[in-house]
């Protein structure tokens, strides 16, 4: 009879085990609810093996809650790692109420009952953001098992809709933040890309329902072929061969996308909620060895979806979800030192960054509570190109100047320009600031676009106005020439007479490129 190995203990990290102990640590304080929140990366299933197997050991009954059917395989993996026994509470998984370990789904618990009556000392709540508020997570934790030890892991504590993580969770226990854990080497760092405000997605007939962006209403915004051919292209301009997800509307959307990048010669698929599990592990390593180069997904691979050879992630639909931003943006942040991947890289056609922020921008983790709910409502805003009023995105004229925005969002004719996190521009120099500034004035002028769009990109990118200096020479350099100045002067001349702009506005933007008194060459 061959004897199965014995499993190699997980050796954990610093801050796991810090963080277990600081668990630990609030159990002996008396908190019978307590949140563990961990990022992608920092190694949630470890962290809730190396809980599971200490429970065992201590003789504690634990019952393990996940989302979805196709998770519990990945966390009995995890857990034979530790050398645990585990029942199941799944269709096609073989039941062993005696095991002291259970891995429910809470598909499948909703159909049952035995597990009712399953003397759990200790309940784990895998993405508690979901599983804790679930019809059967309530159940849990208020009729069946209320005595029991709650302990709710996420990535992020944050919500959509009615209830907060603080409003069942009494205290938290968390990893290091991710721009910490990217500067200790155990996330990638992180590159995004999105479009320029006035040429994101049309939103203003999006309604939203539930806290989030309605799929049909944003089926019809997103799902155009301009869009997904520009996303095509840009994908080409910035990411070409390299790994990538899409995160889509819906199905439809999902395939439209894939096909699109087949028909420019790329290798792309779709993975959606109806494909077989057995299906979906091929896709994933098709995708982790670069036979597949795109796949694209409607919430499939937002969670559960571990392959960190993973470059590049397309934000293809809007949400006011924060916890489903965080989650996305993860899929790319895992570190592949096997494949030699060196960051992530994320496209945003969507507005996503925008609207919800970057990973890094996270400084602490704290509980959010229905009184205090921490994620941002407010009504999406736009700033006028000429006097940089901020206004209602539905605003057509601005109060401030009258600017007139076009009556059709133009959706398709600007690059996407790379965005910085707050943290990324502690990092960034006045040098390479400038150079940024100088490049957008550049394109302005040679896309015909009104002045003060560079201002506004570079806002955007550093939350920062440029300096006045900084116009000085920007689009021709020190040496202009007597045509530098006539192509400018006509330029500016044009946009006056279609914005209704006055000489004084002319003659202001002209020295602002060639100095004081500048306009006089032109006269002589």
């Amino acid at each position: 009879m061959t004897v199965p190995p014995t499993p190699t203990p997980l050796k954990l990290r610093p801050y796991q085990t810090q963080l277990i102990s600081d668990l630990y640590r609030g159990i002996n304080q008396g908190y019978r609810r307590i949140a563990i929140i961990a990022g992608t990366g920092a190694g949630k299933t470890v962290i809730g093996g190396k809980i599971c197997a200490d429970a065992e050991a201590k003789g504690c009954w634990l019952l393990f809650v996940v989302h979805l059917d196709v998770l519990v395989g990945q966390t009995y993996e995890k857990m034979k790692s530790f050398g645990l026994r585990c029942g199941f509470i799944k269709a096609g998984w073989p039941e062993d109420p005696s095991a002291p370990i259970q891995i429910g789904s809470i598909q499948t618990m909703a159909k049952r009952n035995w597990w009712k009556r399953w003397p759990a000392s200790i309940v784990f709540y895998d993405e508690a953001h979901t599983t804790a508020f679930s019809q059967v997570g309530q159940e849990i934790l208020y009729r069946t098992h209320p005595q029991a030890i709650h302990l709710g892991m996420t990535a992020t504590p944050y919500r959509l809709g009615k209830g907060q993580m603080g409003d069942h969770f009494q205290t938290l226990v968390s990893s290091p933040v991710p721009a910490e854990l990217q500067r200790m080497g155990f996330l990638a760092p992180m590159t995004y890309y999105g479009m320029p405000s006035d040429s994101q997605i049309d939103l203003g007939g999006v309604r939203v329902i539930a806290g989030d962006f309605d799929e049909r209403d944003l089926k019809n915004a997103c799902d155009r072929p301009e869009l997904i051919q520009r996303i095509v292209d840009e994908w080409q301009r910035l990411t070409p061969g390299k790994r990538t997800i899409a995160f889509c509307v819906d199905i439809g959307h999902a395939h439209h996308v894939a096909h699109a990048f087949r028909a420019t010669g790329i290798a792309a698929d779709v993975v959606e909620g109806g494909t077989p599990i057995k299906q979906r592990q091929r896709l994933y390593a098709a995708l982790g060895s670069g036979q597949l180069l795109v796949l694209t997904s409607c919430n499939v691979i937002s969670i559960g979806f571990d392959e960190p050879s993973v470059e590049v992630g397309l934000m293809l639909r809007p949400t006011q979800s924060r916890a489903l931003h965080i989650q996305q943006i993860g899929r790319v942040m895992r570190i592949s030192p096997k494949t030699g991947k060196t960051h992530g890289i994320i496209l945003d056609q969507a507005g996503n960054l925008q609207r919800l922020g970057f990973p890094e921008d996270v400084t602490e983790y704290t509980l959010p509570t229905s009184l205090n709910p921490q994620q941002s409502s407010a009504m999406p805003m736009k700033q006028c190109p000429m006097c940089n009023r901020v206004v209602w995105t539905f605003v057509q004229e601005c109060p401030g100047c009258h600017y007139h925005w076009p009556s059709e969002t133009a959706v398709v004719t600007d690059d996407m320009v790379e965005f910085l996190s707050d943290d990324q521009l502690r990092q960034v120099d006045t040098a390479k600031m400038i150079q940024f500034f100088q490049v957008q004035r550049q394109r302005e002028f040679e896309n015909g676009v009104v002045p003060g769009w560079s201002r506004k990109v570079f806002f955007q990118k550093f939350s920062r106005w440029p300096e006045e200096t900084w116009y000085r020479s920007s689009i021709f350099g020190d040496t202009p020439t007597m045509a530098n100045k006539t192509s400018y002067r006509e330029y500016l001349q044009g946009i006056a007479h279609q914005h209704k702009r006055s000489l004084s506005w002319i003659l202001n933007e002209f020295e602002k490129e060639f100095g004081p008194d500048s306009w006089h060459d032109l006269l002589e």
